[in-house]
C-alpha cells in the first residue's frame, strides 16, 4: 500500500471551532476526527451508501448545513454523482464501506481516473484483522491490492491522525487531480 509521509496531529490540537480535545480524556469518537479532517479538508459535498461502521460519521455529515449529503444505492452511482457534484464546483467525498470498492471499480477508472476528476473516498474497510464475518474477508484482503492497481494513494491512520491523514487525503486528491482514499479498518472504530 502506498503510503504519503504525515506527521500525526498532536495529542492536544484544537477542532475548528477552538474546542480543545485531548485523547483519552476527551469523548470524540473516531467520527468526530474523521469529520474534523473532512471540514479541514474544504469537502462540502457527499455521497454514501449506508454503513454500520459509518453510521456516526453520516449522521454528522447529513446534519452539517455546509456539506451538501446524497445518500445512494450503489458506490458507483456515488461516484458519478461526486463527479457531477466536482464539475459544479465542489470538493466531494465518497463514503463507502470497501465491498463498494469492487463495485465501483470501472467508474472510478473510466470517468474519475479518464477525466482527472479528483475524489476523496472514505472507506470503512472490513474484512480486516479480527473480522467476525467470513464474507467480509475476501475483499478485505484485496482492497489495498486494489487501490495499489488502480494507482489510488491510500492512508490508513488510527483515530488520533485521522483529522490530518483525512484532510492530507483531500489535499492531494485536489492538488493532482487524482483519488485518493482513507482507509478506516475495525481496529480504528475500536480506537486502537
Amino acid at each position: 500500500m502506498k503510503v504519503m509521509d504525515i506527521k500525526p496531529p498532536t495529542p492536544r490540537q484544537a477542532d475548528s471551532d477552538g474546542h480543545s480535545a485531548t485523547f483519552g480524556q476527551h469523548p470524540a469518537s473516531p467520527s468526530h476526527w474523521i469529520f474534523m479532517g473532512m471540514k479541514d479538508g474544504g469537502i462540502d459535498f457527499a455521497a454514501s451508501v449506508p454503513c454500520i461502521n459509518l453510521q456516526e460519521l453520516l449522521t454528522m455529515v447529513e446534519a452539517d448545513p455546509e456539506i451538501r449529503f446524497v445518500p445512494v444505492t450503489r458506490e458507483e452511482e456515488g461516484v458519478g454523482i461526486c463527479a457531477g457534484a466536482f464539475l459544479g464546483g465542489l470538493r466531494p467525498a465518497l463514503l463507502m464501506q470497501n465491498s463498494g470498492l469492487g463495485n465501483s471499480i470501472n467508474a472510478l477508472a473510466s470517468l474519475d481516473q479518464l477525466y482527472g476528476l479528483p475524489l476523496l473516498m472514505i472507506i470503512s474497510h472490513r474484512g480486516s484483522s479480527g473480522e467476525k464475518i467470513s464474507g467480509q474477508i475476501p475483499m478485505g484482503r484485496l482492497t489495498a491490492p486494489l487501490l495499489d492497481a488502480l494507482g489510488i494513494p491510500s492512508w490508513t491512520p488510527r483515530p488520533q491522525q485521522a483529522r490530518s491523514f483525512v484532510a492530507h487525503a483531500a489535499a492531494a486528491a485536489w492538488e493532482r487531480g487524482t483519488l485518493a482514499a482513507v482507509l478506516l479498518d475495525l481496529d480504528f472504530w475500536k480506537g486502537i
